[in-house]
């Protein structure tokens, strides 16, 4: 069965309408297993600031991608997750909340991959990089991939196997020798500055919120939801010992689940109120 694909753009939260509607998909209506109305989707992400032309096509979009199915009832239309929509929701709750509980104690293994992805085939070696930094991989140079997280290797002989470069590939599992040293080699794979500084940008984003209603608390909740997703891709969530000194990154997870569990109870009962009435 062939895994659900989502762009770049909504696996990094982008505040775009289908990445939105992904987020209150993901936060409300898989966990609840009830069907939203059109209605109620427009009038949430309308105060959003979403124009209603882009709400819709994304609602389109998602249905044309197999994530959701309409009954029409009336004049109105009631949206449920199809097992594609339940399958890829899923997936990214459990790497987004997982993502917020630390990382495990590294072993001091390497996982290096070396594929080999055609110059001229663009569209795979796009889907390539999505996918092998979805699963927090960074890329040492062209063909060259390490993640000191070595039991990664199945996930990523699932994603080769999917582009159909298996063949053209390979991978190493190794400690580090006595060339160079680790922490300047994560700093080759991946740019720990640039994902501090969105760390910071997050905190300085949350650190205002104060949300007094329900209603205010369940914009906050999808916010802030839509804002944390984005780090599972843009963080490969490195052992202790490989990141700087006080780690924005440890900050930001604490944030998050704080700021959540905290505006759960009052944004899940604004959005049980916004879809009994429909949104109307």
């Amino acid at each position: 069965m062939t895994a659900p694909i989502v762009t770049r753009r909504q696996q990094l939260g982008a505040a775009s309408a289908p990445s939105l509607l992904l987020t209150i998909l993901g936060e409300f209506v898989l966990p609840s297993g009830r069907a939203v109305w059109t209605a109620a989707l427009l009038d949430l992400m309308g105060e959003m600031e979403i124009a209603e032309k882009a709400i819709r096509q994304a609602i389109m979009r998602t249905a044309d991608s197999g994530w959701i199915a309409g009954a029409r009832i009336g004049r109105e239309t009631r949206w449920s997750l199809t097992p594609a929509g339940i399958r890829l929701l899923r997936e990214g709750t459990e790497r987004i909340f997982g993502f917020a509980t630390g990382t495990p104690e590294w072993d001091h293994r390497w996982l290096l991959t070396s594929v080999n992805a055609p110059e001229n085939q663009r569209a795979v070696r796009a889907k390539l990089r999505t996918q092998l930094g979805w699963a927090g991989l960074g890329a040492l140079n062209a063909v060259t991939w390490v993640t000191p997280w070595a039991d990664r290797e199945a996930e990523v002989r699932q994603v080769l196997d999917g582009l159909d470069l298996s063949r053209s590939s390979w991978s190493f599992v190794a400690a580090a020798g006595q060339i160079g040293d680790e922490r300047s080699l994560t700093r080759a794979a991946w740019d720990l500055d640039e994902i501090e500084n969105r760390y910071e940008s997050f905190l300085d984003l949350v650190g205002r919120r104060r949300p007094r209603t329900d209603r205010q608390a369940l914009l906050a909740q999808i916010r802030l939801v839509q804002e944390w997703r984005r780090f599972p891709l843009l963080d490969p969530g490195l052992p202790r010992e490989l990141l700087p000194p006080r780690w924005s990154g440890h900050r930001a997870a604490e944030v998050f689940r704080e700021r959540h569990a905290a505006w759960a109870p009052r944004a899940r009962a604004a959005w049980t109120a916004l879809t009994d009435r429909g949104g109307l």
